[in-house]
Formats: C-alpha cells, structure tokens, sequence
C-alpha cells in the first residue's frame, strides 16, 4: 500500500482571497512548492482534498473550478511537482445562502469535510494506508475529517490558523507554521519510522 499527504487547498496551499472564483485569482503561498516536493521526494502521494460550496451558490459551475485547478496544476508544476489526485466536495447544506438552490448541490453529503468521504474514495483509488498518511489543513474542519478518516492531522498556521471554530473538539497531531514546517516534520517522522 501507498501512503499519503491529504492537503486543503485554500489557505493550506494557496492564498486565501475569500471566494475563489477566477483561475487568476489562485496564488501559491511562499514555500508551498517545495514543499510539496520534499513530500513527493519522500515517497508520498499528494491528494488535494478541498470543500467547495461555491459551486452550491453559483458563485462557479464544475466547468470553471476545473479551471482554477488546472491553474493549481500548472503553477505547481512550473515549480516541479504534481499533485496526483484532486477531490472537491460541490454541495451546500446550509439554507441560508438563497443562492443555493440546485438540489444537485444543496444538500447534506458524505464527503463535505469534516466528513471523510473524499479521503476514503481517494483511498480506495490509489490503495492508501490512511494509518500511515497525513492530513495537511489549516481548519478545524480538516483536523475532524482527518481523525474520521484515520489519517495523522496536521495544522497549519496558515489561512485560517485553525481559528475557524467549526470543531472545536479537534485535535492536530502537530501544528506546523507554514507548509514548509509540516513538510519537514512529516518526513522526518516517516524516516525515524524506516530507521
């Protein structure tokens, strides 16, 4: 079995710009590349694992997040990494955006974090150890979907910080500064493992 780096995307890998709607809108933050190549290095895979109700509030169709995650790619492939799977989450439960009225999307769901659908289908895709894998985020949200999930949570203090309030009663297995912080201790800890 393979083993993994689940990653949120807004505020864990690019800057957070509140709704993003754009390709152009979607930066990397500083480190974030090499970051990850030092993770891709190590062996891991590199699963994006990312929220996104604005398709739900008609904010983008499926269409144009495409293209904010070809631009993802492309950046990151500029800088010589790849990631090798992207899963979103399109619904919205939530009734109190009206703009949220496609039944298709505004509906309750198993793979809206901080339910771990979208890291058990990843799973069953590329036959991942999730005891062995990680969870990269900067929310509480991620932290929750990681411990249902099995995998070992790691907080950022990027984007949100983990000050987003959504589950309190979740609990990083290590804070890291920035990505780059994360990155170093989860391959440090998968060397001390091997040794």
């Amino acid at each position: 079995m393979s083993w993994a780096v689940f990653l949120d995307r807004d505020g864990t890998i690019n800057e957070p710009v509140g709704l993003l709607s754009e390709p152009d809108q979607l930066q990397l933050i500083p480190g974030v590349a090499a970051a990850l190549k030092e993770l891709k290095d190590a062996g891991a895979l590199l699963v994006l694992i990312t929220n996104q109700p604005v398709v739900a509030r008609e904010i983008v169709d499926e269409e144009g997040l495409a293209g904010i995650h070809t631009r993802l790619q492309e950046l990151l492939t500029a800088e010589g990494v790849q990631l090798d799977g992207i899963y979103y989450c399109p619904h919205h439960p939530e009734t109190d955006h009206p703009e949220a009225q496609d039944p298709r999307y505004r509906r309750e769901c198993e793979c809206r974090k901080p339910k771990p659908g979208m890291i058990l289908e990843a799973a069953e895709r590329f036959d991942i150890d999730l005891s062995a894998s990680y969870f990269v985020g900067d929310s509480t949200r991620d932290i929750a979907a990681a411990e249902a999930a099995g995998c070992i949570p790691v907080l950022v203090r990027t984007g949100a910080a983990g000050e987003d309030g959504t589950c309190p009663d979740a609990t990083p297995t290590f804070v890291a500064n920035d990505m780059a912080t994360a990155a170093d201790w989860i391959v440090d800890r998968k060397r001390r493992a091997q040794a």
